[in-house]
């Protein structure tokens, strides 16, 4: 063996170990040549034929065979204690075929995950597990793992073209096996990271990856089909119940909660849970946000197969999986994505660029193909391989602006002299243009917060910035979520100075596809949860709350709300403890209460999803007709709903802490009669049963503008839907 390769195989240095270890056609026969540390002896067996081969020193063992052509054989390799009976890696061609090397240097592999990473597999015969890995920066990859003790001297890794990666076939290793890679950085120092495209990791704070092949057979086909075949999102009943999944009922595993989880959901009537993220991150303080392992459900409460086993329980419950999705920046860990391969490689070359000014994290280098095809295929695989319905994109301003959180001097201007980032705009719209192609029913969510124009507009639609749309399905309307908020937290009296917080939402209500979230972002760090946000003693506070909530079901755009708001929980969410489900303990004085709450939530649910009038226009402006926006001196809003038919709602809002007997509101006259659906002072949600409990019929006296009106009662703090009789 030459010098140099021997040099390299010991530092861990060598980009192409196949063309020296392993079986070579040479003059004379055919040479053996194994790198195996520590071994007293190595045998060559190959049907009859056994040879012992020379120990060269430095675990470098080689002979010469008389043979005319390679023939199929394994090494008995003998060691202090015991003698391993194994293949040799280095017998095996590439386990991964050119077009994979294609699509992967085009950043167009649209399944990374089935090229990259740790895939058990059958190669040339052979039972083992191919690993891949992209370090276009390393001098040599080598792979360590419980199969070999750790130590990674005796697994080096190829590289495979130009392409920036690197391939090994191990025989004999499966699942269930910890691993890493130990990369060689260009400056000859090493590093010891987990796999980018982990499908499967240790339970932080352990960072071991592990190699998974999945087993979980899905029984939710007829959910699918239905899925497909639906209307899209905003022309269809979507009410979400957010949760947090480890604090939801903490200590449940994945299994645990899809015994729970879809029952109580069905119960109360929502359409969809959202996860916050569950893609694996080493501090759980970040719920979620800060992720290390973008192909890996965390696995502090179980494996990818049991996180399977729980979306396809609320499938067949009927309810659809949204998840929040990381893609804006990723934290420093220097055994994760961080300077990955010794050089910058997920986050940008620029130092200004990468560092994300308010989290401590680096920023995604989109521009980047390789790292946009990661992101991509990443947001696919959550869909195809999870069955998850749709995808809420967390920080998208933070991705979109250049200048976000940085003063002049800590940003520079885009090509066009913009603030603008338009590598994140072209993957975000490459991102959703994919998913849409390639998983029928999907709804992808902006979580974006400024004004940007078109996040909810097709991506080949050109609006006037000169942009094409972003391509989302939905985005979340922080507008109206804080206005409104502002508005409910003043005590009524007040409230006539602010009122337009709560209508200037209409201005804008058709400029996107929105949907109205009451986060978790809005119930933690001292900001109250829903209920203690509201003024006056606890009758008016719940009262106050029920008149919120079902103004916000009205209200056009769909709806998202935290857990334990359904239950008009007291305390701020905290990720330790989770909801006070105690308050709901019949035993507890005053669980009646917090029952009512619940049992208004479900109502609503259940009256939403059987009139289209709420959610089958929210996105056209023929569906929503004020009735009175302007009555800030009564603090009253009333507004009319319509469905695809004509078919009205109306709903009629009194934040004053009085009963308006006889309030006269205008009426369509095409309506003979009006019968109440639902009423927030109801005493089953714990009012004070002020209620309608006739038909309304109009009268032919003109109010408001309209042809005739409607004499109603009007309770205090309530919310009143009417119907047509």
């Amino acid at each position: 063996m030459d010098a140099g390769d021997r040099d390299r195989l010991l530092s861990g240095t060598h980009h192409d170990p196949h063309g020296v270890l392993g079986a070579h056609p040479v003059p004379g026969g055919v040479a053996f040549r194994v790198f195996r540390p520590y071994a007293l002896g190595v045998t060559v067996v190959a049907g009859d034929v056994r040879a012992e081969l020379q120990d060269d020193g430095d675990g470098f063992f080689s002979g010469l065979l008389p043979l005319r052509e390679i023939p199929a054989y394994r090494l008995l390799v003998t060691y202090e204690e015991s003698v391993q009976d194994t293949e040799d890696a280095y017998a095996f061609l590439p386990a991964l075929g050119d077009l994979d090397l294609h699509l992967i240097g085009e950043g167009r592999h649209e399944q990374l995950w089935t090229a990259l990473g740790a895939q058990p597999m059958t190669h040339q015969g052979s039972a083992g597990t191919r690993f891949t890995v992209w370090a276009p920066n390393a001098r040599g990859v080598r792979v360590a793992g419980t199969f070999n003790f750790w130590d990674p001297s005796a697994f080096a890794m190829r590289s495979l073209g130009s392409t920036g990666v690197w391939e090994l076939f191990v025989p004999g290793v499966g699942e269930g096996e910890l691993y890493k890679f130990e990369i060689t950085r260009p400056d000859g120092s090493k590093t010891l990271r987990a796999d980018p495209l982990a499908r499967r990791t240790e339970v932080p704070p352990a960072t071991s990856s592990i190699i998974h092949a999945s087993h979980h057979e899905w029984q939710d086909g007829e959910w699918l089909a239905n899925r497909a075949a639906g209307a899209p999102a905003h022309e269809a009943p979507f009410s979400v119940y957010e949760i947090h999944l480890p604090s939801w009922r903490p200590g449940l595993t994945y299994r645990q909660l899809a015994e729970q989880l879809p029952a109580y959901v069905k119960d109360l009537g929502f359409t969809h849970v959202e996860l916050m993220p569950v893609a694996e991150h080493p501090f759980g303080g970040s719920w979620g946000y800060q992720v290390t392992g973008f192909y890996a459900p965390t696995a502090r409460l179980g494996t990818p197969d049991d996180f399977k086993y729980l979306v396809d329980a609320l499938h067949q419950a009927g309810i659809g999986v949204l998840m929040d999705w990381v893609p804006a920046h990723f934290p420093r860990d220097d055994w994760a994505l961080a300077e990955f391969d010794g050089r910058t490689l997920y986050e940008h070359e620029d130092p200004l660029r990468a560092a994300h000014p308010d989290w401590g994290t680096l920023e995604f280098d989109y521009g980047r193909r390789e790292v946009r095809n990661f992101l991509v295929a990443n947001a696919v695989y959550w869909c195809e391989e999870f069955h998850i319905d749709g995808l809420r994109v967390d920080a998208v301003a933070s991705m979109l602006y250049l200048d976000y959180s940085r003063e002049p001097g800590q940003w520079i201007p885009n090509v066009h002299g913009g603030r603008e980032n338009l590598d994140a705009v072209d993957f975000l719209q490459e991102m959703n243009a994919t998913v849409y192609r390639r998983v029928p029913g999907v709804v992808t969510i902006a979580e974006e917060s400024t004004a940007w124009d078109g996040v909810t507009r097709a991506t080949h639609h050109m609006g006037p910035g000169g942009f094409g749309g972003l391509g989302f399905g939905l985005k979340w309307n922080m507008g109206w979520m804080h206005d409104s908020l502002d508005y409910m937290a003043h005590e009524p009296v007040h409230r006539k100075y602010h009122h337009h917080e709560m209508t200037f939402s209409m201005v804008y209500a058709y400029s996107e596809n929105y949907v109205l979230p009451i986060s978790h972002d809005e119930v933690v760090h001292g900001k109250r949860s829903l209920v203690s946000k509201m003024p006056g003693d606890w009758w008016q506070q719940r009262a106050n709350l029920r008149a919120y909530l079902a103004f916000m079901w009205a209200h056009p755009g769909k709806q998202l709300l935290f857990m334990g708001q359904e239950f008009a929980q007291g305390a701020e969410w905290s990720e330790a403890h989770g909801p006070d489900w105690w308050l709901l303990d019949p035993a507890y004085g005053a669980e009646a209460d917090h029952r009512g709450v619940r049992d208004l939530v479900r109502d609503l649910n259940v009256v939403y999803g059987h009139t289209p009038a709420l959610w089958q226009r929210d996105t056209d402006p023929s569906g929503f007709q004020w009735i009175v926006g302007d009555a800030s001196e009564d603090n009253v809003f009333a507004f009319l709903r319509y469905d695809a038919e004509g078919i009205p709602l109306l709903s009629v809002s009194n934040l004053a802490p009085v009963v308006r007997p006889g309030y006269r509101l205008g009426a369509p006259d095409d309506v003979p009669a009006w019968l109440e659906s639902l009423n927030t002072d109801a005493a089953r949600y714990g009012g004070g049963d002020v209620t309608n409990p006739e038909i309304v019929k109009p009268d032919p006296q003109s109010w408001h503008g309209r042809p005739a009106s409607l004499q109603v009662t009007l309770p205090p703090l309530a919310t009143v839907w009417l119907r047509p009789a």
